[in-house]
């Protein structure tokens, strides 16, 4: 936590992971992040992984450091009370529909200069996850060996689309302090995921080519990168990304001869252009299969670390947590107090700024458990109000459950 946004609050309505990881990181950076959600949690409120008693730990991860207020949604006085907040606070990030009461029309009544923030599946408002758009991009025909697709892991999309809206939200607001003007700001998961496709090149490469990118499994494209087993059965990324790396790789592997053999029946010079070793990996990579396969991973690691090699071995999960450089000692880690009781590491910011107190990561809120401060400091709403919402199930607070 760091407080470089300290004094801006955002109301935040939306569920799973692109809206949530945007609110997440400004709260992050300090910002007062106001999380609008259903009585007794919206729909991802208990997406997998999960505790053995039922809470999420994807959602106690992705909402932590934020405030929490429960509205019966379903109702008008609910929905009515979420404009009020939204209107007096000023700021809104969303991935509810473009229309509706939360468009942006509506709430701009009363309150001309919102900036909305508006997460969307695609351009036109139909509905899209991080795994049906990776496929219409192209991105799993491009991975793997084999004739069918091979979907990734990670919510790549999702995540990417939550930055830009994080971005999008503090550039609006540089606009507005600028120009005294608000606005709706559109992030369809679509347009992310194709803009980064053609910003990598791969629209002008398809057209130049006018034919799809060989699959490539581990083998980066255009670099000299790709699995290898050392003689201990241990598989190891290794990648080369400069002159000199390719250097310290040779010679440390024993293959300067070897490559300047190539090199010489070829007629190529393998020492400063990635491409040519790309080209070239079918003579390559026999070499460096026998010499890394001749040799067990502990000596190669501590090798490559001291030529400056960028390499590392596969890990399962498990292993990279025990990782003191990626948990234990990492200072974006801490403990937290988790609604779910769990004691886990906790991530904060993933920034560092030297010099600058960064604070303990902060949990995430229980549904509903800052309704009640919300309600009168930013609505100005008495407490017999307050009270009265609550007893007619308007507002949820800490203890309410969803009927």
């Amino acid at each position: 936590m760091y407080d470089l946004l300290s004094g801006l609050s955002v109301v935040e309505a939306s569920s799973f992971v692109a809206s949530p990881s945007a609110g997440l990181y400004c709260a992050q950076m300090g910002a007062e992040v106001i999380r609008v959600d259903q009585i007794g949690g919206g729909p991802d409120f208990r997406r997998w992984p999960v505790t053995p008693a039922g809470d999420s730990l994807y959602w106690e991860n992705l909402n932590r450091a934020k405030k929490s207020v429960a509205l019966d949604l379903g109702r008008a006085e609910g929905r009515e009370l979420l404009q009020r907040l939204i209107r007096a606070t000023g700021q809104l990030i969303t991935n509810f529909p473009a229309t509706g009461f939360l468009a942006h029309e509506t709430l701009v009544d009363g309150c001309p200069q919102l900036v909305t923030v508006r997460v969307m599946g695609w351009a036109d408002g139909s509905p899209a996850l991080d795994y049906t758009v990776n496929n219409a991009v192209g991105y799993p025909l491009l991975t793997g060996t084999g004739p069918d697709p091979v979907n990734h892991v990670l919510p790549a999309w999702d995540l990417l689309t939550g930055s830009y809206a994080a971005f999008a939200l503090l550039a609006a607001l540089r606009r507005r302090d600028q120009e005294g003007r608000g606005g709706e700001v559109r992030i369809p998961l679509s347009d992310v995921a194709i803009g980064t496709v053609a910003n990598l090149g791969g629209i002008a490469e398809f057209l130049h080519a006018q034919q799809p990118r060989t699959r490539l499994g581990n083998t980066v494209y255009g670099l000299f990168g790709r699995d290898f087993v050392t003689r201990d059965a241990v598989r190891t990324m290794i990648v080369v990304v400069t002159p000199r790396q390719w250097a310290n790789l040779i010679a440390l592997l024993g293959l300067t001869a070897s490559i300047a053999r190539v090199e010489a029946e070829r007629g190529v010079d393998f020492a400063r252009d990635d491409g040519v070793r790309f080209t070239h990996r079918d003579a390559l990579f026999p070499l460096f299969e026998a010499a890394i396969g001749a040799r067990d991973h502990a000596d190669l690691a501590a090798a490559f670390d001291a030529g400056g090699i960028v390499h590392s071995a596969y890990r399962t999960m498990e292993e990279a947590i025990a990782d003191p450089r990626l948990v234990s000692d990492n200072p974006i880690f801490a403990r937290a107090d988790n609604p779910s009781g769990m004691e886990y590491p906790a991530a904060g910011a993933f920034a560092t700024l030297p010099g600058r107190n960064r604070g303990a990561p902060q949990p995430a809120p229980r549904n509903g458990r800052h309704s009640e401060e919300i309600l009168a400091t930013r609505l100005d709403l008495s407490s017999g109000e307050i009270a009265r919402l609550i007893d007619t199930g308007i507002v949820g607070t800490a203890g309410t459950r969803s009927s």
